[in-house]
């Protein structure tokens, strides 16, 4: 069986990461090297990034190849948009090896089949986008989004971004885009995981979407940053970096 591609840094508890789409595993910043001061860091390059770009799979087989890479010990999981919907439908798939799950600008998926159908086409739309234009012309399109107005390229880590292929970022939109995804709303009554739900309150969609999440998870806990967009993690790394080991410095495992 294949593997992921891992970059382990710090120590302590194991804490799995997993990023967004066109990012890498070595793209978590000050974020991430306030977050090592507490646990061991293994953080992922999902399938069609930086050293899994030859991987080409959907969130399913992505859960698969996550469950018998990391297991059978369980660990903390905290993913970020594309991240956290792999790391949501892996809690779902696996209760089993999540400790407890953080998930930031996150989303179940789409319930509607007009609006799936709609969301296929639009990333079949960007997947001929970056395969023609290739990565460099597609991210400077991508980054101009609204989605990332605050950040600048160096924060963004545009140089790390440029290092992926147009033929995984591609795969990665057809086979785990989200209206590929299997949609999880019906299912999160049953994540009895503790879940620490972060979102920006600029980002009015996902903030929306962890208030929603969170009437429905049996165990989830809220935190909505004022001042701060969709990319939480890169935009405040102090603030969300401190809530994150707040919360899991004082629940139990």
């Amino acid at each position: 069986m294949h593997s992921l591609a891992v970059t382990t840094t710090g120590s302590g508890p194991r804490l799995i990461l997993l990023h967004g789409f066109t990012q890498a595993g070595t793209l978590w910043g000050p974020f991430g090297h306030a977050l090592g001061e507490h646990a061991t860091l293994m953080a992922v390059d999902l399938p069609g990034h930086g050293g899994s770009a030859a991987l080409h799979l959907d969130l399913t087989a992505t859960s698969a190849l996550l469950g018998a890479q990391f297991g059978p010990e369980p660990f903390d999981l905290l993913g970020y948009s594309l991240g956290a919907r792999c790391a949501l439908d892996f809690a779902i798939a696996r209760p089993d090896l999540v400790r407890r799950l953080v998930l930031i600008s996150g989303t179940p998926g789409l319930n509607s089949d007009d609006a799936r159908v709609a969301r296929v086409a639009r990333d079949e739309t960007l997947a001929r986008k970056v395969e023609a234009e290739g990565t460099s012309a597609f991210l400077e399109w991508w980054l101009s989004q609204p989605l990332f107005a605050r950040l600048s390229h160096q924060v963004a880590g545009v140089m790390e971004r440029r290092m992926n292929e147009p033929e995984g970022l591609a795969a990665s939109l057809r086979l785990m885009g989200t209206g590929a995804m299997e949609p999880l709303w019906d299912r999160l009554p049953t994540l009895e995981i503790p879940t620490l739900l972060l979102a920006g309150l600029q980002d009015e969609k996902f903030s929306a979407l962890a208030t929603r999440m969170a009437t429905l998870l049996p165990a989830a806990t809220v935190s909505l940053l004022p001042g701060v967009g969709h990319t939480v993690h890169l935009e405040a790394p102090e603030r969300a970096a401190r809530l994150v080991t707040t919360w899991l410095r004082e629940l139990p495992a």
